[in-house]
């Protein structure tokens, strides 16, 4: 399909060369290995890679960030178990649907158990636990859960593809008359998200049904009519992607593209008639008659190993302050400022600080070239209780209380505010 809001083809390469320059020609694979980042050992196997402690900071970050800004939004946090009996999986449509790219079931005590290979059904049980009334649509639960895919080992690569994943999922439960808002809304959190985290979009794709038995029945025109609006509104320039949908509905897909210009999905919006039905979800409406709610799938920033993995190739390393493993470092001239170090250190609460007290003074300059701030410590900032911050650019600022530099650097660290609101066409909803 040709480019909507655009020129065909154009407007796509010249996309593609700007995030192709954006990313700096950062490999995350060897970037995220020589910064200590993450690793993978053959024992454990492939596609299956831990993360070292620094890593495990971006990552927290990452995560914290996203739960809040979800809290803001009105979404209500839930956890639910990566295993899951294999009817559920029928029911839902995943088993017929997408058996290729799950595990294979497990026999315990007499039941099929399934590595879940999705989040969603298991939000719709989490709905159907109990009566629900029109009052409290629209529902929005969110979790950070983890979930598995039986992928090809060609396929596999540092973070960006891999078998254990933990996704940034949330399932919106609502009337109808509400999908393009909570629709909107969704795609909204996705660009406040990106503007903070300093991601780019490839592109946006309308993902639609193709030829083929892959997709059940429904109702395919309405939900995909309801997305095309929203990207309207939303002012976005789009493509549509015939045999890219969801076997169970439509969606519009954020697309990524990494050092060497491989694109992929990040974040996704979906409207799904399929699973309220399957599952028998309802909801008492005003007139006191049972009706089904609709499901919009949202993702913010999707797996969280592939969203990572973008931002060591987006920022090279160099991670806003709120984000980076380590945010303040202590640089002692000499053994004599050394206790200072460690008292500064100690009055740093939860920034993330080190003392770095090895070595010439320019080589543990150049050593900390992608920590945001480094405060060196001579005898001049001993005897006054000062700190003298030396930003990452090469700037310095005048030496001031060091009670006041923590303070300052505190709210330079923080990560950015959830109650911003994100410019699009969708406001957020707030909390009920």
């Amino acid at each position: 399909m040709p480019a909507r809001g655009g020129r065909p083809g154009l407007r796509l390469v010249v996309l593609r060369l700007a995030v192709h320059e954006e990313s700096t020609m950062h490999d995350h694979r060897k970037l995220g290995r020589e910064l200590g980042l993450f690793g993978s050992d053959p024992l454990i196997g492939a596609g299956l890679p831990y993360w070292l402690p620094d890593g495990a900071e971006i990552r927290h970050s990452l995560e914290e960030y996203v739960r809040d800004l979800e809290r803001h939004a009105g979404y209500r946090h839930v956890h639910s178990p990566v295993l899951g009996k294999r009817e559920l999986y029928e029911i839902s449509g995943h088993w017929d649907h997408y058996r290729d790219d799950m595990y294979p079931p497990m026999d315990v005590g007499g039941e099929q158990l399934v590595l879940r290979p999705s989040l969603c059904p298991h939000h719709a049980l989490i709905y159907r636990s109990r009566g629900r009334s029109y009052r409290e649509l629209p529902l929005r639960i969110a979790e950070l859960g983890g979930m598995y895919r039986s992928e090809l080992s060609g396929v596999l690569g540092g973070l960006g593809r891999v078998r254990a994943i933990q996704l940034n999922d949330a399932h919106i439960f609502c009337a109808l008359d509400q999908v393009e808002a909570e629709a909107g809304a969704a795609l909204a959190l996705i660009r406040q998200a990106y503007d903070a985290l300093g991601i780019s979009p490839a592109r946006y794709r309308l993902s639609l049904p193709g030829e083929g038995g892959k997709y059940v029945a429904g109702n395919w025109d309405r939900a995909s009519e309801i997305l095309r609006s929203v990207l309207e509104r939303s002012g976005l320039a789009y493509d549509e992607a015939e045999g890219e949908a969801a076997f169970y509905g439509p969606k519009i897909d954020v697309q990524i593209a990494d050092s060497a210009g491989r694109e992929s999905t990040l974040s996704t919006v979906q409207v799904d008639f399929h699973q309220p039905a399957r599952f028998g979800l309802e909801y008492v409406g005003a007139d006191a008659a049972k009706h089904r709610p609709v499901m919009v799938h949202r993702s913010i920033i999707g797996s969280v190993e592939r969203a990572v993995a973008q931002l060591i190739e987006v920022h090279g390393g160099a991670f806003p302050a709120w984000l980076a493993p380590v945010q303040l470092r202590l640089l002692p001239l000499s053994e004599a400022e050394v206790p200072y170090a460690r008292e500064v250190l100690d009055r740093c609460g939860d920034l993330r600080a080190e003392i770095a007290a090895e070595g010439s003074l320019g080589a543990r300059i150049r050593d900390g070239r992608l920590v945001p701030f480094q405060a060196v410590l001579g005898p001049d900032e001993v005897a006054a209780g000062r700190l003298s911050l030396r930003m990452r650019d090469g700037s310095r600022l005048d030496a001031q209380p060091a009670g006041d530099a923590l303070a300052w650097l505190r709210g330079e660290s923080s990560p950015p505010s959830a109650n911003r609101g994100p410019g699009s066409g969708f406001p957020v909803p707030p909390s009920r």
